[in-house]
């Protein structure tokens, strides 16, 4: 909806008609009540030659004009507490006792348009400027309410009479400019900013606003003229250079733009960074990369680059990977971002994302670590540095950070999970548990990390010897995805190595080789649930099906184990001792090679 936007004074001030008070303070003098009437007179000649729609008794008595004031100070005080019924509701008491005052009918259209009854307020407004035409902002808000009906032929009117009467405001040219653009009546817009022309000189605000429409118009020639009156009035300002190459640039005239970007860089003007990103983008339009990455990079390269500036254009890098035609840019620029920005935490962050995706989870794991270093708030970057944490496998680094991040983030689950995961790795059962617990209950809302609290705890436990709670967490995970692998591997193993429902044990075994038949660690899994039924056969043909790929020490030492089941104590004691050599054999291990005896 079009609107007109008014500045107004205050209220005392419209109460007013041609600067003469209309409430009288004092007792009217035999000479005074004489001019009223005449006055009076005069304004009801006028009043019938207008023939205005409201009704306006011919007489006001100091007593109801005295009456009239009192309620027209009260709903100034209900306007200016934005209590606009109240205030309504004074004013008309006003009018009642006083129709043909100006500022009264003024407030009661302003007061219906506060509260969005155009149509009540627009007999008020007319009236208004009908009794007062040398008031400008009763022009304003005749005009505003006639726009906002769209009502453009009755505000144009409006504002060229306001225009006519008041030519010395600047203002006004834009408005009525404005209406003319509602009517995309673009050639009138035109002829009144050339009379604003006329009127103030070659104003940037005017030149700027032709040139807009000259181009909406396709009328380059004109609208490249008015930028040159731009350049040649501010002869010191690059941004009118760099608004005339872009235009240029928009309208596939890459080298002209060129051109003018050069030779502003070839005079006395101070450097802007801006005019390098404009020459890179208009070496792009005409596909010269190599020019175009020298011109960012020298941008990138100046402090007086904004930092929010240089991440916007990374982002926009980041968006596209990875993708290793665009890595080696992406990254020099990161670098060169940091170098102009040492103790900026985005700049290491981004430089961070950069990495990340590039593949490179080292690199971007250290640049998140400095980012924390000058900004420890952003919890974004926090999640980045532990999840690289726990991918690198650097365990003491993920303790010690999600550490301090559960004291700057109490209420993040996902810290908690990995806290408790990093206490799990380091084998600390009891705090594992405990972090696990905590954050699976600000979880409760969100399945899928119930799901992965639920699968570590059953392991923490498991570990704790408190296997009950180990089970109900395992059979939790399973109830929501039945075919977890990790649970489905953990959960049968730990069941055959205690012993208890090896049935249930072999069956969860059977359905995981089913999903990954050739995985050498649930292939152990499966032959050490047949060893624990002592089904020995059948689980040396497993053991030596997972040893085709493994060399993990607890799968030979588990093959020794058959084999001495199966009476082949020599074999055994040789496995026993490749289990040794490979590490990851259980404790009983040296026992085992030193009595060649089976201990479990």
């Amino acid at each position: 909806m079009f609107r007109i936007r008014i500045f107004f004074f205050a209220s005392f001030l419209l109460f007013t008609a041609a600067g003469t008070p209309v409430f009288a303070q004092h007792s009217e003098t035999k000479k005074e009540r004489k001019e009223r009437k005449r006055q009076e007179k005069l304004e009801k000649r006028n009043r019938k030659k207008k023939k205005t729609a409201l009704v306006i008794p011919a007489e006001i008595d100091a007593k109801a004009r005295q009456a009239s004031e009192s309620f027209f100070l009260d709903g100034v005080k209900y306007a200016m507490l934005e209590d606009y019924p109240q205030a309504l509701e004074s004013f008309m008491q006003a009018y009642k006792m006083n129709p043909t005052n100006a500022a009264v009918n003024f407030k009661i259209a302003e007061m219906y348009l506060n509260i969005r009854k155009e149509n009540e307020a627009l007999p008020f407004a007319k009236a208004a400027l009908d009794l007062d035409p040398e008031n400008s902002y009763y022009y304003l808000l005749l005009g505003q309410l006639y726009a906002s009906r769209q009502q453009f032929t009755e505000a144009t009117n409006v504002f060229t009479r306001l225009l006519e009467k008041f030519p010395q405001e600047e203002m006004y040219y834009f408005n009525l400019a404005d209406l003319y653009l509602a009517q995309n009546k673009i050639e009138d817009a035109v002829r009144i900013y050339e009379r604003a022309e006329k009127q103030f000189g070659e104003l940037e605000q005017i030149i700027f606003r032709k040139q807009q429409l000259y181009l909406k118009q396709n009328n380059l020639d004109k609208a490249l003229a008015e930028g040159q009156k731009l350049i040649d009035n501010n002869p010191t300002e690059p941004q009118f250079v760099m608004a005339q190459a872009q235009i240029l640039g928009s309208n596939n005239r890459p080298d002209e733009g060129i051109a003018l970007l050069n030779r502003l860089l070839r005079s006395d003007v101070p450097e802007d960074p801006q005019v390098h990103l404009l020459l890179s983008d208009l070496y792009r339009q005409k596909k010269d990369t190599q020019a175009a990455e020298e011109q960012i990079k020298i941008a990138f390269g100046s402090p007086l680059l904004s930092i929010d500036d240089k991440i916007g254009i990374l982002v926009r890098y980041m968006q596209q990977l990875p993708n290793k035609d665009l890595e080696p840019t992406a990254t020099q620029l990161a670098t060169l971002t940091v170098k102009a920005h040492p103790s900026e935490a985005k700049a290491y962050a981004i430089s961070g994302d950069i990495q990340a995706l590039s593949g490179n989870k080292k690199a971007a794991r250290d640049f998140y670590a400095k980012s924390l270093k000058f900004d420890k708030s952003h919890f974004q970057v926090w999640q980045q540095l532990i999840v690289l944490d726990a991918e690198l496998g650097e365990n003491d680094s993920l303790l010690a950070h999600t550490e301090k991040a559960t004291d700057l983030f109490p209420n993040q689950a996902v810290v908690w999970f990995y806290n408790g995961t990093a206490h799990l790795i380091k084998k600390n059962y009891s705090k594992a548990a405990k972090a696990l617990e905590f954050g699976k209950k600000l979880s409760a809302d969100v399945p899928e990390l119930q799901t992965q609290f639920n699968l570590q705890l059953g392991d923490a436990y498991n570990s704790m010897k408190q296997y009950e709670k180990s089970n109900n967490a395992y059979e939790a995970v399973l109830a929501i995805d039945p075919n977890n692998i990790h649970v489905l591997n953990n959960y049968s193993y730990f069941l055959s190595v205690r012993n208890q429902d090896l049935p249930k044990a072999k069956e969860m075994a059977e359905k995981l080789l089913k999903m990954a038949p050739e995985e050498s660690t649930y292939l152990d899994t499966y032959a050490w649930v047949l060893y624990k039924m002592k089904d020995y056969a059948n689980a040396k043909t497993y053991l030596e099906k997972a040893l085709q790929t493994s060399k993990d020490g607890t799968v030979i030492e588990h093959y020794g184990d058959v084999l001495f089941q199966l009476g082949k104590k020599d074999e055994a004691l040789n496995q026993w001792q490749q289990a040794k050599k490979a590490g990851g054999a259980s404790d009983l291990i040296d026992k085992k090679i030193r009595d060649k005896k089976l201990y479990e």
